[in-house]
């Protein structure tokens, strides 16, 4: 598996260890069969696995500040990206990656039992939800999600978890920068200010691509998030 190895170093610096290798080896070849029964991932071929999956997942370190995150949460997470591609580079990470598909949910535990990765809580929930419950509200240093919605509405489900001095990092197309000035009033209402909007190439693909960078500055605001299904229907 050169391919991983090679373009990481380029783009991000990474020197990958074998074990490493091995790992996001396994998490493709387990993806593809799961792929076979249900359908996780769009993607398909392994080229595109590592380049718009494990790849894109990792630019997210672009975007993280010193010192480094430790307590992150991936919401929406799918088949686990970006979250356990991070997990993999930074083992020392404390991970909750949030899905509320069973199906992706159940994948992501099979990959942690795969790849024994430890401190990884896998939870299908709904991020609305746990934005009001103790236990993760304000209590993350990075909250991480990849197409999962727009952003004003995004905001919502991912601000409320962060606590004050952390950030939350969206991976978005190429409507970024119209979705970062839609969300401004969404995001002051919830405690952020947008750090900056940070294109992301990736070798040989063709579409634009950010990582969206909110810092949390200020707590949100007690009624938010709102009840589950209502950040989406009537965005701040």
């Amino acid at each position: 598996m050169d391919f991983l190895p090679t373009q990481a170093k380029t783009l991000l610096g990474l020197q990958l260890t074998p074990r490493q290798v091995e790992a996001f080896s396994l998490y493709e070849k387990e993806l593809l069969e799961w792929n076979e029964k249900f359908n996780l991932t769009a993607i398909r071929k392994p080229e595109e696995i590592r380049s718009k999956h494990f790849l894109d997942s990792l630019t997210c370190m672009q975007g993280f500040k010193e010192p480094r995150p430790v307590k992150v949460i991936d919401i929406g997470t799918g088949a686990g990206f970006p979250g356990i591609p991070l997990k993999i580079i930074f083992p020392q990470l404390r991970l909750t990656l949030v899905e509320s598909v069973g199906k992706k949910a159940d994948f992501c535990r099979h990959m942690i039992e795969v790849l024994h990765l430890d401190k990884v809580e896998v939870l299908q929930a709904r991020a609305e939800d746990l934005g009001q419950l103790n236990a993760h509200r304000e209590s993350y240093d990075l909250a991480v999600a990849r197409a999962v919605a727009a952003l004003p509405v995004l905001a919502e489900y991912l601000l409320p978890l962060v606590k004050v001095g952390g950030r939350m990092i969206a991976q978005k197309g190429e409507s970024a920068p119209a979705e970062v000035h839609a969300a401004e009033h969404a995001v002051q209402i919830l405690g952020g200010r947008v750090q900056q909007i940070t294109p992301v190439v990736l070798p040989g693909v063709a579409d634009e691509r950010f990582l969206v960078i909110i810092d949390k500055v200020a707590a949100t605001p007690k009624p938010y998030p709102r009840r589950a299904g209502l950040p989406s229907k009537r965005p701040l």
